[in-house]
């Protein structure tokens, strides 16, 4: 039987996620596994809580990361805070912020959506006017949309809600490590995120943070978490001090996340944030230099997802497809009423270097040239 792994390539991964891997993640993964409650491991799992708190800018002291993918972190979130007849506010400008709204609407929450247009931001007088007509126990934001390159401004909803018993709930799943994240100075009562992007580790872990106020709210809830797997009444006994038995941790994913956040705290995270934005920075005047615009005005844009218009006349997935066939190179596509109008250019973590800008726009060109 042929083995299909043999024939994996390297490809440079400049899409919406995952991002490519730094070779020392990749020899993490390779460690020898031992057992979840091994005593060496737990020390590599509470080292990685108090890393997550540092990158995250937390003193919340469940701050773990839930076993899954990013959109687990988001499930665990709605899960364990929205019961049946809660009012939701969702602030919706993409993709992501839709998804929060179905999966709040299927645990039963009277949900709200709040929307923006597409490539722009959330306004916060907007949602100054909402929170005044309504009151809502707890308000959604995606701080970096993924499907439009577009950053919210998560700190100055926050700050709208400061004092309230409203839970503020913010999803940083393309955000943490490529731009500052201060979950404790917004306010933020519950933070998720993925370790696929500009954490730089191969998806299957979810950064999740959340404080003694949504902790209260999980703690009075009328009815049992609906998800067993994502209850946090349980997770946080395995991840406390009695370590109680709840699911089998994935070890070498664990250790893989250890050593990529190490890799973002030895670098330095002030460092790391500068080469995105140069990252990105570059990659903007290339796509000028080759008459191309961006979707989203300049002060709103997100460094590590920069969301390109097609030009008129051209055939995107054709593009995409010659990137990957001829050039080695992943870029993604518009998602929802995008599809087929932008190009989804990632320039996350590990991938956030002027050599793998220069090469895409190489690529790009004689790409376009060829269409």
């Amino acid at each position: 039987m042929k083995n299909l792994l043999e024939g994996i390539e390297d490809i440079l991964l400049m899409g919406p996620g995952p991002s490519c891997v730094p070779p020392e993640v990749y020899s993490a993964l390779s460690r020898a596994t031992i057992g979840h409650l091994d005593p060496y491991f737990l020390n590599i799992a509470e080292e990685l809580k108090e890393m997550l708190r540092r990158i995250m800018n937390t003193r919340n002291n469940l701050t773990i990361p839930i076993s899954g993918t990013g959109s687990a972190g988001m499930e665990a979130a709605f899960v364990n805070l929205v019961e049946p007849g809660d009012k939701v506010l969702v602030l919706l400008n993409g993709v992501f912020g839709m998804r929060m709204q179905d999966v709040a609407t299927r645990l039963g929450g009277t949900v709200d959506a709040l929307e923006f247009r597409w490539g722009a931001p959330v306004e916060p007088e907007a949602v100054e006017k909402k929170l005044r007509q309504e009151s809502y126990k707890i308000v959604a934001i995606v701080h970096a949309e993924t499907s439009t390159g577009v950053r919210n401004p998560v700190a100055e909803i926050g700050s709208l809600l400061k004092g309230s018993d409203t839970i503020y709930l913010v999803d940083t799943v393309t955000s943490l490590g490529g731009i500052e994240v201060r979950m404790d100075d917004w306010n933020a009562d519950v933070l998720y995120s993925g370790t696929q992007k500009c954490l730089s580790c191969p998806p299957g872990l979810a950064p999740f943070s959340l404080n003694e106020k949504a902790m209260a709210k999980l703690n009075g809830r009328k009815t049992k978490v609906p998800n067993w797997y994502l209850d946090l009444t349980m997770i946080a006994n395995y991840w406390g001090q009695n370590r109680v038995y709840h699911h089998t941790a994935p070890v070498n994913m664990l250790y893989g996340l250890y050593q990529a956040i190490l890799l973002i705290l030895e670098e330095g995270p002030e460092h790391v944030f500068r080469r995105h934005r140069e990252s990105h920075m570059a990659l903007v005047q290339g796509l000028q230099e080759l008459g191309l615009n961006m979707l989203v005005d300049e002060p709103y844009r997100l460094p590590m997802l920069n969301a390109v218009c097609v030009p008129e006349g051209v055939d995107e997935l054709s593009v995409r497809r010659r990137l990957r066939s001829e050039f080695k190179i992943e870029i993604g596509g518009g998602l929802g009423a995008l599809a087929g109008k932008i190009w989804r250019i990632g320039i996350m973590g590990h991938t956030a270097r002027m050599e793998n800008v220069a090469r895409f726009l190489a690529a790009l060109k004689e790409a376009l040239e060829k269409k």
